[in-house]
């Protein structure tokens, strides 16, 4: 059960308006790092956790980014509060409206379909979507994912402290930012609280496989450090000379029963392409400039086209 205390977490002081910069900061509202994925991520695991610790760990923070989600919301409400009132009472010209609702980002889209609202969609205008929340039900993939969207959403919320001049805009959301490393670091502490917390999931990898470094990128640019070279790793540079790993014939087969089998070979047969068989196609009798060589001396190749458009040009 929930209740909603009226006192905001953090005050919002606005110093003006300014809805292009509310539309902007819509992408922590409404996008795919923002509070609103970030609650519904850690909701959504913290419902399923079987860890008394992590279980209670997830609704806290899940809870506060609802919070959070409340602080973005009201600095957006603030920034466009004006527009809106001046759109609903008309209280400008045609022109001068048109003027502040076309200045940049998607403030004409909020101020005019959601009255200067903040709406549930990133600064683009796109809605939100569950698509955003991507837990697996795994609790070391799930605080990983968790740490990276911390992590993630703790830059976009420099860039935005970046494009303000408003201080108690900047005050707030640094504010804001600053939680996301709080919360970064109790994800981190929960997910080193599991004793073999990697790889993720239950199975083992496969020993010679999970050492092995393959150097598939060569050439200028090549580099080597801690993650590529050294005692943990079995490094591949000769990719092509090493191909398949797995000592097999690097193929794909199956084992299809008698009915299947058949069924693929006359498949085959009847879509069989003929190496011998070059006939004039629709690009040979088509073929203008640029085209190059085509099949078929007697329809004049493109080449020969090509030719006789300079010699007119020439002319």
């Amino acid at each position: 059960m929930f209740m909603h205390n009226k006192k905001l977490q953090y005050t919002v002081r606005v110093a003006e308006p300014n809805p292009v910069l509310g539309s902007l900061l819509l992408e922590q509202f409404g996008g795919p790092d923002g509070e609103l994925a970030a609650a519904m991520r850690y909701f959504t695991q913290g419902l399923g956790e079987d860890d008394a610790g992590r279980k209670d760990m997830l609704l806290d923070i899940a809870t506060e980014e609802l919070s959070h989600l409340e602080v973005i919301g009201s600095i957006v409400a603030m920034l466009t509060k004006g527009a809106k009132a001046e759109l609903a009472e008309a209280a400008l010209s045609e022109a001068e409206l048109y003027m502040s609702l076309t200045k940049g980002g998607d403030s004409h889209t909020q101020s005019i379909l959601f009255g200067g609202g903040p709406a549930l969609t990133n600064s683009s205008g796109a809605p939100w979507t569950a698509a955003y929340v991507d837990s697996r039900g795994d609790p070391t993939c799930d605080l990983r994912s968790n740490i990276a969207a911390e992590s993630r959403a703790k830059i976009i919320y420099e860039r935005l402290i970046n494009i303000t001049d408003d201080p108690g805009i900047k005050d707030a959301l640094g504010f804001l930012m600053t939680r996301e490393i709080a919360h970064q670091k109790s994800f981190e502490k929960a997910l080193y609280a599991i004793s073999d917390n990697f790889p993720p999931g239950k199975l083992p990898g496969i020993a010679r496989y999970a050492s092995t470094y393959v150097n598939t990128s060569q050439g200028e640019g090549d580099m080597t450090g801690p993650w590529n070279e050294g005692e943990q790793w079995d490094r591949i540079d000769d990719v092509a000379g090493n191909l398949p790993v797995d000592g097999g014939s690097g193929g794909a087969s199956i084992d299809l029963p008698d009915p299947a089998a058949k069924a693929a070979a006359d498949l085959m047969t009847r879509t069989r392409s003929r190496p011998d068989h070059d006939v004039t196609t629709g690009a040979d009798l088509g073929a203008g400039p640029g085209a190059g060589r085509m099949s078929g001396e007697d329809l004049g190749g493109a080449e020969d086209i090509a030719g006789a458009a300079r010699q007119a040009q020439a002319l």
